[in-house]
């Protein structure tokens, strides 16, 4: 018998839709998303691929606003969908949206099995406001269980006395066979490719947001220390935009010796070809509760340093192995790992090997079978 699954999020993220078409073949699953809205062009400029979407779906009417870090999305019409969609269970991506709340009411009144999932981690800086922890205490208080992305998110969960039990893990995931497969493609003739992008013979790359909490400061910083012998042979180069952008270029254009790079945003098809090309993966983010690049970076073969604040780290950065972790905000200790892989071709080369190996667990078949155990479960326990 299958199980009528609606999930509710956010936008027609490119990540999640390998996910959600995985989820559509899990045994027992009948499954129809609704989006909130398509995309958030304030924040986002990712391509909509609806091409690639095998699964039902609708997007709800919408208007967004976004007010200095907080944003505002309302949508019309949130009751009578679900009302139509008879759902069995539902799954909601968040609590921070009005629809959301509505969907946890709604459910409850129907006596529909209500899951939150979640990315949260407890060193996410986003997390601390008092009026919104008490908020997201009464709304977890409505859901009868929880899909945590990985460990961090896990352990954040029973951090509000939530059972094990009640906490399912559908680990976190990106199409992992399309960066691999496109990487070793570029890789194995790469010289047009490093022509056309203009890239550097050796360079460490980051992809993200060009905002303080994601760390950028803290990267320039870090290259800036690295000997001059090390910057003359391996560059920089940033991939994504935002507001810091141009006092980073300012305070990137005194650095001498070495070569920084801004390549502003980048959809995935051109994005591969960087992953490909550069020796090294940087994250030195502040807050993130997951950081979907850093499985990208992997899937393409390479090392991976980051900052023992991504909510990913717990779950695919093995210190020493596949990568290299630090402290938020030290960029002596991030210098150092830089450094470290800078000067030996045969670490980021194994490194790079385990990551790929590794990347193999955050599959989009495993997340879709983490959220279907969920689903399945949640949905026997109410109906019995």
């Amino acid at each position: 018998m299958k199980r009528r699954l609606v999930l509710l999020t956010e936008i027609i993220a490119p990540y999640r839709i390998p996910v959600f078409n995985k989820l559509v073949n899990q045994d027992g699953i009948d499954l129809h998303v609704i989006f909130l809205a398509e995309s958030d062009p304030s924040l986002r400029e990712w391509l909509v691929y609806k091409d690639e979407i095998q699964f039902s779906y609708e997007v709800l009417p919408s208007w967004r606003h976004r007010l200095g870090k907080y944003n505002f999305l309302l949508n019309s019409g949130v009751t009578e969908t679900l009302r139509r969609s008879s759902p069995d269970v539902i799954v909601c991506g968040g609590y921070n949206y009005i629809a959301s709340w509505q969907s946890a009411i709604w459910a409850k009144r129907h006596q529909i099995p209500f899951l939150l999932w979640v990315e949260s981690t407890a060193k996410d800086q986003r997390e601390g406001h008092l009026l919104l922890e008490s908020m997201k205490s009464m709304f977890m208080r409505n859901c009868d269980a929880f899909i945590a992305a990985g460990v961090s998110s896990f352990e954040y969960l029973r951090s509000f006395g939530l059972p094990r039990e009640a906490i399912f893990i559908a680990p976190n995931a990106v199409d992992i066979e399309f960066f691999t497969e496109r990487a070793d493609m570029v890789r194995a003739d790469s010289a047009p490719h490093r022509l056309r992008h203009a890239l550097p013979d050796h360079f460490a790359l980051f992809v993200g947001r060009l905002v303080r909490e994601k760390g950028v400061f803290d990267l320039l910083r870090a290259y800036s220390q690295l000997t001059p012998k090390i910057r003359e042979e391996l560059s920089l180069v940033l991939v994504g935009d935002g507001e810091a952008h141009s006092e980073l270029k300012r305070r990137a254009a005194e650095i001498y010796p070495g070569r920084i790079d801004f390549a502003g945003f980048l959809q995935r098809e051109q994005l591969v070809n960087y992953y490909a090309l550069a020796d090294m993966f940087i994250m030195p983010t502040h807050s993130d509760p997951w950081g979907l690049v850093v499985n990208e970076a992997m899937a393409c073969g390479l090392p991976v340093i980051c900052s023992n604040i991504a909510g990913c780290v717990a779950d695919l950065v093995e210190d020493g192995r596949n990568g290299l972790i630090f402290p938020a905000g030290d960029s002596t200790a991030l210098t150092n790992a830089m450094s470290a892989l800078a000067g030996d071709a045969e670490l980021r080369v194994s490194m790079g090997r385990r990551s790929k190996e590794r990347i193999l667990r955050n599959s989009p078949e495993a997340c879709a079978s983490g959220i279907a155990h969920a689903v399945l479960e949640s949905a026997s326990a109410a109906y019995v």
